[in-house]
């Protein structure tokens, strides 16, 4: 039995997360969708500084586009860009067998935008026209700003896939942002039937912060005291995915939203991101295993994908399981005067700052490289 294509019939999708133009051009990405059950596939700006860094598939075009004389940016967009959209390609299929609710490829705009409404909804109506694909989301992250553009984009017909989601409020708004989007087109009778979105529920980033919070109260005086710090280490991210399920099932389960969904229009799917298990005492299919549902996407890094194909467990309707215990999670939490409001804002704070530093290193190599490559083409026409 294959676990990954199994999933399907539990009604979740599985995405990659990890793009790279050699698993495009090896034919991997081909295989997992047409032998693995693959669905989908999620980048950002840590994924593409990671790729461009290691090994050299992307100094061809580098070279022609600095010889071009491209800036560092325009070299990022057409690296980027080709890429999301031979994944789109290969994808396609998927897109077009599940109604165009899957099937999808993920494109990020810049982090520096993440506070910047007007800018972001520029830079995702530049992005979803350059890429060109049906299946294309561009993504945007969940914060404050980012709502009202998240909203804007969807009921301009831009699929958006809203990242950086840590806390079930701020999901709440981008789910409601997607809601008065279809609501703005039906009214309007535009069709809804191809606007879709996902919202990035980050998982393994909220244990880490509060873990790390919760070993600074494990000593003797609170080691008398229950609940044990230790007793919740590793429970707040999928606590957080199952009350967020919860909450997604109100929204989307209704007589108001049946009302949308009889005009054609799809629920927006939760998907589970940062789904690698930071801590090595802890299963590392714990984020797969205990959120499995219907109407969900869980993106994973490779070798999550190996684990769970190996020795993942399948349950339906996992996710609903021990709904009293995740309520407690958070009850037991703030026996340590833990905030997780303030884990959350913190958290998005972080997710902007890293995705930010990763573009910052990914620009800087793209410059060098793009110096080295004109500077040669320089040199040779002056030789030549």
């Amino acid at each position: 039995m294959n676990n990954l294509i199994e999933l399907l019939k539990y009604g979740q999708s599985y995405w990659l997360d990890n793009l790279t133009r050699t698993k495009i051009t090896s034919g991997e990405i081909a295989k997992r969708v047409n032998e693995q059950g693959l669905r989908g596939i999620t980048s950002n700006p840590s994924i593409f500084h990671k790729a461009f860094a290691e090994g050299n598939e992307y100094d061809a075009q580098i070279k022609s586009l600095a010889k071009a004389g491209k800036t560092a940016p325009e070299i990022y967009d057409a690296l980027t860009v080709k890429d999301v959209q031979d994944a789109c390609d290969i994808l396609m299929p998927v897109y077009e067998k599940s109604d165009g609710t899957d099937g999808f490829v993920s494109l990020e705009v810049s982090p520096y935008l993440a506070r910047d409404t007007e800018g972001t909804i520029k830079e995702a109506r530049r992005l979803y026209k350059m890429v060109n694909k049906a299946n294309c989301y561009i993504k945007i992250p969940g914060t404050k700003e980012g709502v009202p553009a998240i909203e804007q984009m969807l009921y301009e017909g831009v699929n958006i896939n809203i990242t950086l989601l840590f806390s079930i409020k701020r999901y709440e708004e981008v789910a409601k942002a997607y809601i008065n989007a279809v609501k703005r087109r039906i009214e309007e009778k535009k069709p809804v039937g191809r606007t879709v979105s996902v919202a990035s529920f980050f998982l393994s980033r909220i244990d880490v912060l509060v873990d790390q919070t919760l070993n600074q109260y494990n000593i003797p005086v609170f080691q008398k005291k229950k609940p044990k710090p230790e007793s919740l280490f590793g429970k707040t991210g999928i606590a957080s995915a199952k009350l967020a399920y919860q909450r997604y099932k109100q929204l989307f389960e209704g007589r108001k939203w049946e009302k949308f969904a009889k005009a054609g229009a799809h629920v927006q799917r939760l998907l589970w991101a940062s789904t690698s298990t930071k801590d090595p005492k802890f299963s590392d299919v714990m984020y797969v295993d205990a959120l499995i549902g219907p109407e969900t996407v869980n993106t994973l890094p490779d070798k999550t994908i190996d684990a769970f194909s190996d020795h993942g467990k399948l349950k339906k309707n996992a996710i609903e399981d021990n709904l009293n215990k995740a309520e407690q999670v958070f009850s037991d939490l703030k026996h340590f005067d833990i905030d997780i409001d303030f884990i959350t804002r913190q958290l998005e704070y972080e997710g902007v700052q890293k995705f930010i530093d990763a573009y910052d290193d990914l620009m800087k190599g793209l410059a060098a490289k793009r110096k080295k490559f004109a500077e040669a083409a320089q040199l040779e026409k002056v030789n030549g």
